[in-house]
């Protein structure tokens, strides 16, 4: 069992806060959607997370396995099973996608590194994909489509095996057939590694594919409504903007009762 705990955490970056005393908690086996609007710190929740040093972390915590990994660096936490896929790819000239996954998974392995079931498994974790096999041997990204490169962060998951799994908005740039695939693929491995995962969407379409244990919208840096599927049908009918003013009301009737009590 992996825990990740998220304790009052504060953010900020070129002195704007983002995060606000955002707390959450993501155990093995269970999957948290995490939806709003944009600007409200959906994509900040996942780079904090994973260890970017351009964000300034002004109180709170982030534990994992009973560990404070406020203080580690992007490629301590990766070590210890965390992975993200991300937004926004970057393309890196030079180093070919499998140059790159050998290297980090014989990082990984140390001497139980077997180059012929690294082979292996990536051959079959392209056919998965439905990936172009010469993808393998060209540079990170490089020339790749929107779709392309999210698959590439999946076939990376699929390679490295992380036990805690943040996937930023990665729905974004695939077309219908690519959506299911993609999706289909994070259940597949969901189903066979029971990782927790972290998913951050805007369109309820990927969750035809992936489906959340739990829901969770974002609003100003923290989260304001957690529940589970039936929130997602929710927001699909009436958007974000109906959640919000159900949700002040609630908040008005609430304290209202309090005082007369």
């Amino acid at each position: 069992m992996h825990t990740l705990k998220i304790l009052n955490l504060s953010v900020e970056i070129d002195n704007k806060v983002i995060l606000k005393n955002f707390n959450l908690e993501i155990n093995s086996g269970e999957i948290h959607a995490i939806m709003g609007p944009n600007g409200t710190g959906k994509s900040t929740l996942s780079k904090v997370i994973m260890g970017d040093p351009s964000y300034k972390l002004l109180e709170g915590d982030i534990i994992f396995d009973g560990q404070s990994i406020n203080n580690l660096d992007v490629c301590d936490r990766a070590n210890l099973g965390i992975f993200l896929g991300m937004q926004m790819p970057p393309e890196i000239e030079g180093v070919s996608n499998s140059d790159f996954l050998r290297a980090a998974l014989h990082n990984k392995q140390k001497d139980q590194f077997k180059l012929f079931d690294f082979i292996k498994k990536i051959d079959t974790s392209v056919e998965k994909l439905k990936m172009d096999k010469d993808m393998i041997h060209r540079g990170i990204n490089q020339g790749f489509s929107g779709g392309e490169r999210k698959k590439n962060e999946i076939l990376q998951m699929y390679m490295l095996e992380p036990n805690f799994v943040m996937l930023d908005e990665i729905d974004s740039g695939l077309d219908v057939d690519s959506l299911k695939v993609v999706g289909e693929n994070v259940m597949n491995y969901y189903e066979s590694n029971n990782p927790g995962i972290l998913l951050i969407t805007h369109y309820h379409r990927l969750l035809d594919y992936i489906k959340p244990t739990h829901v969770h919208i974002m609003k100003d840096g923290h989260i304001v409504k957690s529940g589970g599927q039936e929130l997602v049908d929710y927001i699909e009918e009436n958007g974000y903007e109906k959640l919000e003013k159900t949700i002040i009301s609630g908040s008005c009737i609430m304290k209202e009762t309090l005082k007369n009590e």
